[in-house]
Formats: C-alpha cells, sequence, structure tokens
C-alpha cells in the first residue's frame, strides 16, 4: 500500500509520542547483535526473524511504555530504522 507524503499529516515524532508501529514489522535478523534466543522465531526456510506475539506486536516491546526491551541489542533492521524518517510515518499513518 502506498500512501502519498501529503497524506501523512503528522511528520513529528519523537520518543514521547512515538506509537511503536515499526514494532508491529516483520524484522529479519541479519547480523548477530545479541538478540535473546527468547525473542526470536524460526520461519520455514530457516531465517531468523523477531518474534511476534499473537497481538502482532513484537515480543520485545514493553507493552506499557513502548519501549523496545533489548534495545542495546537490537536487530540491525530496527538500528537502521529511523524515528520520524519517511518509512515511520507511513508506518503511522497506515496504522491510523
Amino acid at each position: 500500500m502506498t500512501i502519498p507524503v501529503e497524506d501523512i499529516t503528522d511528520p513529528t515524532v519523537s520518543c514521547s509520542t512515538c506509537q511503536a508501529c515499526c514494532c508491529r514489522l516483520e524484522v529479519m535478523i541479519i547480523t548477530d547483535t545479541g538478540v535473546p534466543a527468547r525473542h526470536i522465531a524460526v520461519d520455514k526456510w530457516g531465517g531468523e526473524t523477531m518474534l511476534r506475539l499473537d497481538d502482532g506486536w513484537c515480543s520485545a516491546l514493553n507493552r506499557e511504555t513502548f519501549l523496545c526491551t533489548i534495545y542495546e541489542n537490537r536487530p540491525l533492521i530496527c538500528r537502521e530504522f529511523e524515528m520520524g524518517s519517511y518509512e515511520c510515518r507511513v508506518e503511522r499513518a497506515a496504522g491510523l
């Protein structure tokens, strides 16, 4: 689904306004950053992804604070997903 830039109404994203929308995306683990095994799922091809719970959220997300519980060991993809970036704003707009 492509959302035009003009349809993204609130480009201001900060730690205090983050809705952790990216924590619902599939995250491949492509480098070793020390993600604890309890947060890793293995797909049918043997690829490792971040485990998502039945509610669709990443298992490493604290549901009360919306902060990552393994921030220092988060996957490379999570490290590169910039808060407030175009991709971030698209995910926020799609989640509204």
